[in-house]
């Protein structure tokens, strides 16, 4: 099972609790580690290399009753899914303007007592020689600490892991990511 800190910030509603509860159950997939009593932290999630990881772990968010925010392609938030989206913590990206993207993210650590920000640094499902450096330069200027998870189709797990505080650099915090995900399984291996 899992351990949450009480200060991380919870969206309380049953019917989502209920709805990722089953679909994990059925799916045969459980949940483990822990996630630090942090109010406002980056959630990094990997490895990515197929949709599936962000379904299985939208569905841990929801059966744990996490408030987190992601951010998605802006033309994924049109109608008749964009209110469905953001109401799920949804920011739509527009990549043409990426300056008001950090601006938003940042408003959002500085003005809320909780705020967790959930991204995936390889920022593909393809194969990577190198994490996009966005998830360190957020949590450096919001001054939250990186929480790794992994979804690992090998034990059909999703796993929390140890508290990352970044350092000044990107190259040795991106390492650690990588060491972390590199314990589990992805659903396509070769693209690891």
């Amino acid at each position: 099972m899992i351990e949450i800190g009480r200060q991380v910030p919870r969206r309380r509603n049953a019917f989502l609790k209920l709805i990722g509860s089953l679909a994990l159950g059925l799916a045969g997939w459980r949940i483990s580690g822990r996630i630090p009593d942090e109010p406002k932290f980056v959630l990094t999630g990997g490895p990515h290399t197929s949709n599936w990881d962000f379904v299985f772990a939208l569905m841990s968010v929801w059966k744990l009753e996490l408030d987190v925010h992601w951010m998605g392609k802006h033309t994924i938030f049109r109608w008749p899914f964009r209110r469905l989206f953001t109401s799920f913590g949804g920011i739509p990206v527009d990549r043409r303007n990426p300056g008001t993207l950090l601006r938003d993210v940042l408003r959002g650590f500085r003005d809320g007592d909780g705020f967790v920000l959930a991204l995936s640094p390889e920022g593909t499902r393809s194969k990577v020689k190198r994490l996009k450096p966005g998830f360190h330069r957020i949590a450096v200027k919001a001054g939250v600490p990186i929480i790794p998870a992994a979804v690992d189709f090998g034990s059909r797990t999703i796993h929390y892991g140890e508290t990352i505080w970044p350092g000044d650099d990107v190259d040795a915090d991106a390492a650690r990511l990588l060491a972390f995900w590199s314990d589990f399984k992805p659903r396509h291996p070769d693209q690891f």
